[in-house]
């Protein structure tokens, strides 16, 4: 691999939200968004190559000195979606082990759960676990691996929440502590580069959270990983092989770059665009997320309400969004196989949708039913929707009465905050 291709990152700063205040829907802008696949066939996207795509391309040459431990999921894959392992595996680079994140390596566990120990099938190399892992697990799980670098791949989708992003800051901490090298093989934000919503207060870090950014990071895992060595993790020998072509105004389906599920409820872009906002919904125990629908994320709803929720949220100030009426019977999660009423969010215009600002309208006014409860967690963060939020200021402010404006106007001198902070660690350029 030559020297310009990887990033090696030991100090030093490379500097690199769209917003809108009223509804700009257009029949284009839906399209833009609803037929990615016939835009990636037509050639009306950007061309970009990931991280594994140039590591690829120069025939892993990065990375055969010494044995490989590979932290990845079904999503590190190349345009013929080839997976990572597999060809490494093909051409002869030493993999000591492989490390699955939550859903398992393969990707073949629901959410909440891992594969477990055992043997990849097709390429009988030995599978970890690293599904929550502590950083000493990890460590551990390395030293029996007999790991000298650390290869990280997995498409994140932009949110705090999402647990790949951990798993990357955990096995980074464990990388530093044995003195291992890690190497990000970067990939685009599906969601592009804008940062939006709350800062974390570490009182309420946990599994979904365990560090101090904002609920909407805008940042790639190349990006995040560079923050994380940054801010807490100095000690790590972080390289970060980065992708040509993308940057912070690029949406999924701006890109040729394929899709793979990361996860069995995120099946679409579509889906990742609202994530950051709906998934706050898994804190309320009397509002379904769409879990169980081919929509998760994208429907919302419940037996208790009715076609007014629509109307009323559709009425507040929600740039970039049509509200349509929706009924639907959940599978899984909430409700199994009951009428629930809702609605479904169809984003027209990702580079002004405010995905946690739709989802606080539509929480207020869920709140107005008869029966609305928070979901309870128990333990140390009693409300499940505080660990997602990050504190509890959204649920207080909601029970309170706040007004829109008001909730997401208290995390506005942190967001600015945070911008400023992670702008050192940015690799891309941001509109």
């Amino acid at each position: 691999m030559r020297r310009r291709d990887v990033l090696m990152v030991a100090g030093g700063a490379l500097a690199g939200g769209a917003t809108g205040s009223a509804r700009r829907a257009s029949a284009g802008a839906v399209t833009a968004v609803r037929t990615g696949m016939e835009r990636r066939a037509a050639g009306a996207v950007t061309a970009v190559r990931t991280g594994m795509d140039r590591l690829a391309a120069e025939e892993w040459a990065a990375i055969r000195a010494e044995p490989v431990g590979v932290v990845s999921n079904l999503t590190a894959v190349d345009r013929r979606y080839r997976h990572l392992v597999d060809r490494m595996h093909a051409s002869g680079v030493p993999i000591a082990g492989i490390f699955g994140p939550e859903h398992g390596f393969r990707g073949s566990a629901p959410a909440g759960g891992s594969e477990g120990m055992g043997t990849d099938r097709r390429t009988g190399l030995r599978v970890y676990d690293g599904y929550l892992a502590t950083v000493d697990g990890w460590a551990k799980m390395f030293t029996e691996a007999g790991v000298r670098t650390v290869v990280f791949d997995i498409q994140d989708v932009g949110a705090r929440f999402y647990t790949y992003i951990w798993t990357l800051y955990d096995s980074m901490a464990a990388a530093a502590a044995l003195g291992l090298r890690y190497v990000v093989l970067d990939r685009p934000n599906p969601i592009g580069g804008a940062a939006a919503g709350p800062m974390l207060d570490p009182a309420f870090a946990s599994g979904v959270g365990k560090r101090g950014i904002v609920l909407r990071h805008g940042m790639t895992v190349g990006e995040l990983a560079r923050f994380y060595q940054g801010e807490w993790l100095p000690g790590v020998r972080l390289e970060v092989i980065t992708c040509q072509g993308w940057h912070g105004g690029l949406f999924a389906a701006d890109t040729d770059v394929p899709w793979v599920m990361p996860s069995p409820n995120m099946p679409t872009p579509d889906t990742a665009l609202v994530y950051p906002g709906t998934c706050l919904f898994e804190g309320v125990a009397s509002l379904s997320e769409g879990r169980g629908t081919t929509r998760p994320f994208e429907l919302a709803g419940a037996p208790g309400l009715d076609h007014h929720w629509r109307d009323r949220v559709a009425a507040h100030d929600l740039p970039g969004t049509e509200l349509r009426e929706a009924y639907f019977e959940p599978r899984i999660g909430k409700f199994v196989d009951e009428l629930c009423v809702g609605a479904e969010i169809r984003v027209t215009d990702p580079k002004v949708f405010d995905p946690i600002r739709t989802a606080v309208a539509m929480l207020i006014e869920a709140k107005r039913y008869p029966g609305f409860a928070w979901r309870d967690d128990g333990g140390r963060v009693p409300f499940f929707v505080d660990k997602l939020a990050g504190s509890a200021r959204l649920r207080t402010m909601i029970d309170a009465g706040a007004i829109v404006d008001e909730v997401v106007g208290v995390w506005r001198g942190e967001l600015a905050g945070f911008q400023r902070r992670r702008k050192p660690y940015l690799l891309y350029p941001r509109p």
